[in-house]
């Protein structure tokens, strides 16, 4: 039985085109090696799903602030770069098209991973209700310091840094984190931003941050190769917004003026229910002029009805393409899927992560 519809047509991206219209979402490991190098595993674990139209890399930080999960991978040295090399080699050898996305925290992190046991940074010294994953095990996140508004040049300069690095490193181009509670969405809401300068009160000054990285990558490696990432009613990580429609429809408004390629929306709470919270997504596709990736709770159905209904370009799907290396033909196919195993999604080594079955090793057997 083929399912051919429009997610499965060619789709042009600025400089690239996609084989189809569906995108694996970025979706955190935990294998980096020492060094925080990505895994030479992840050379196969990405390389089995080059036949999404875009692969997003898990989320990788722009610095070691930036951590905030033991065994995360970074993109600010030397070795990262190369390790991000043999996978980028992997999936283009393949014919796929892959970004990778820069991480900054923010205050969801742990003493334990920052430089001289520091406490981690956030647009104020408020602690998170939420726990991160440290020593092989889920901790309370640390209390955090606000960053001083000298220190805000250099938070924009380590993300412009780790885009020209990605380049360096093979990447078709990067998706700015700025979504589930990480440091420029906690600058962005209100709830975990109470700064009184520049960067704290009106709508203007609290979208300011991601505004500023968002300019500053593009003007890195070019607007059309810079996406973005987005959550505006996800309660992540104990993020909140008072008001959200404004505030993304400013940040949109913004975002559309340095031309990204792409708005990447988390529709709803991250990995939950899409109708948390009323919120007009029609009114960001209506002003952001490139591509409008929507995400969260997608399959095939509601993929084809928004398609259908031009409510988005592109669909994005997390958790089916951890336990379906060939997703895109069981969809096409209409063949059954792979249920994930959530015992091996956060560290570990091959198993739950380049040993799921595709259906060609399937009819093998």
């Amino acid at each position: 039985m083929s399912n051919a519809t429009k997610l499965f047509e060619p789709y042009k991206l600025g400089p690239i085109t996609l084989t189809n219209r569906t995108v694996m979402a970025p979706l955190t490991r935990n294998r980096a090696v020492a060094g925080l190098v990505p895994n030479p595993l992840a050379v196969d674990y990405y390389g089995q799903r080059a036949s999404a139209g875009l692969l997003v890399t898990e989320a990788s930080q722009v610095s070691q602030q930036g951590q905030g999960y033991q065994d995360t991978p970074g993109i600010y040295s030397k070795e990262q770069i190369a390790g991000w090399r043999q996978v980028t080699d992997a999936v283009h050898a393949r014919g796929g098209h892959i970004f990778i996305q820069l991480w900054h925290v923010g205050r969801i992190s742990h003493v334990s991973l920052q430089s001289n046991g520091g406490a981690p940074v956030a647009p104020s010294a408020i602690r998170a209700n939420t726990k991160t994953f440290v020593g092989g095990k889920f901790a309370e996140v640390s209390e955090p310091r606000a960053l001083d508004l000298g220190e805000i040049p250099g938070v924009i300069d380590s993300f412009k840094r780790a885009a020209a690095n990605a380049r360096e490193a093979g990447f078709d181009g990067v998706e700015i984190h700025g979504a589930n509670g990480y440091l420029l969405d906690q600058f962005a809401k209100d709830g975990s931003n109470k700064r009184t300068d520049n960067y704290g009160g009106s709508v203007e000054n609290r979208a300011r941050l991601m505004l500023e990285v968002a300019k500053a990558v593009a003007g890195e490696i070019g607007a059309d190769r810079t996406g973005i990432r987005i959550s505006p009613v996800t309660p992540a990580n104990d993020v909140s917004d008072s008001n959200p429609q404004p505030l993304f429809d400013h940040i949109v408004d913004g975002l559309n003026a340095e031309k990204l390629i792409y708005l990447h929306v988390i529709e709803g709470a991250t990995g939950g229910p899409r109708d948390i919270a009323p919120f007009d997504y029609a009114s960001l596709r209506k002003r952001f002029s490139g591509t409008y990736i929507a995400n969260n709770g997608y399959d095939l159905a509601l993929a084809n009805k928004v398609l259908a209904a031009n409510e988005a370009d592109l669909i994005a799907f997390g958790k089916l393409f951890i336990s379906n290396p060939d997703l895109v033909e069981r969809l096409k196919q209409g063949a059954p899927l792979n249920t994930p195993d959530k015992t091996t999604f956060y560290g570990g080594g091959a198993k739950g992560y380049t040993d799921y079955p595709t259906l060609a090793l399937d009819a093998a057997q």
